[in-house]
């Protein structure tokens, strides 16, 4: 399993991350046994966020089923999310840290390695996320900070006044939904792929060592669901990932999460299964080496032009 640091701190985690966003309703011992897969093929981080089976229910069954010491919290890496609010977002000081309060308190945990402000609110007040960010990295209640789903002026905007580093922007991204490398590779071309989309949101993490973490890295984008195995909407490329799984022996899922792992921005990738082979699946990706060829031939078979 490869690991990495995430942003320009210290803290380091591996590129595989499990999303839990699932696990309100799997018994104790399904996700007892989902967690165990995940450690045991290296997975050190786990995604979460409040609103998460609603009411900050996930993390609650998350903390209900494993029962985790305190020495075996250590190992790994907690990160969570808050901001959205049913409808409507809220970054206000007040919010963000009473939902940190109510996340330790589901989670059982007396400190967060990573909190995300999930989407953007339109109506951020920059001072008012610096306020709640430094009392509670004060409090040793968050280690780090991060954004998801925020745009390069989003993130500058923030970064212009909030202390904290932010060290992660999670942003979604699968062979299906890769605006963010596609619009790059059709510049100057009379084509769609070429209309800027993500305002560069790619090559700005690049350069400021903003961990970019791929959520839904086995979804369509289209409303479609899962593209791995959907030959009716996506043959070419599922005869495509089919054929590199059987030359490498892996399952198409590996590589699908090779192909955006080899990427050289040192993505992470949040992987929101609950079955635990897709994990074993997903956690095979983390070092595939895929050739550069091998890499765009599975691009042009989901679709997108190399001119």
């Amino acid at each position: 399993m490869k690991t990495l640091p995430l942003g320009t701190s210290d803290l380091t985690a591996s590129n595989i991350v499990l999303g839990c966003m699932r696990i309100r309703d799997k018994s104790d011992a399904e996700i007892r046994q989902l967690v165990s897969t995940a450690l045991e093929a290296g997975i050190t981080m786990f995604d979460h966020a409040d609103i998460y089976g609603g009411d900050h229910a996930c993390e609650k069954r998350f903390s209900q089923a494993l029962g985790w010491s305190r020495s075996e919290r250590e190992q790994v890496v907690l990160q969570t999310k808050c901001g959205i609010r049913g409808g409507w977002f809220d970054f206000s000081a007040e919010h963000i840290i009473t939902s940190v309060e109510r996340s330790l308190t589901a989670l059982g945990t007396d400190y967060l390695d990573v909190l995300l402000l999930h989407r953007p609110d339109a109506l951020v007040e920059p001072e008012e996320v610096a306020q709640a960010f430094d009392e509670l990295h004060a409090a040793g209640k968050v280690r780090h900070f991060g954004v998801s789903n925020h745009t390069r002026g989003q993130l500058e905007l923030l970064r212009a006044t909030v202390r904290q580093p932010l060290l992660v922007n999670q942003l979604q991204l699968s062979l299906t939904h890769a605006p963010m490398i596609a619009e790059g590779v059709a510049l100057n071309m009379q084509h769609d792929q070429a209309l800027s989309r993500t305002d560069g949101i790619l090559d700005y993490c690049r350069l400021t060592s903003t961990t970019i973490q791929a959520w839904s890295p086995f979804q369509s984008g289209d409303g479609t669901g899962p593209f791995v195995g959907n030959s009716s909407y996506y043959l070419p490329l599922n005869e495509t990932l089919n054929r590199l799984a059987a030359e490498y022996g892996v399952s198409p899922d590996t590589i699908a999460t090779a192909w955006i792992t080899r990427h050289p921005a040192a993505m992470q990738v949040v992987v929101g299964t609950t079955s635990p082979q897709r994990v074993r699946d997903a956690v095979a990706g983390s070092e595939l080496p895929l050739t550069r060829e091998q890499w765009y031939e599975v691009f042009r078979a989901a679709g997108y032009v190399v001119p």
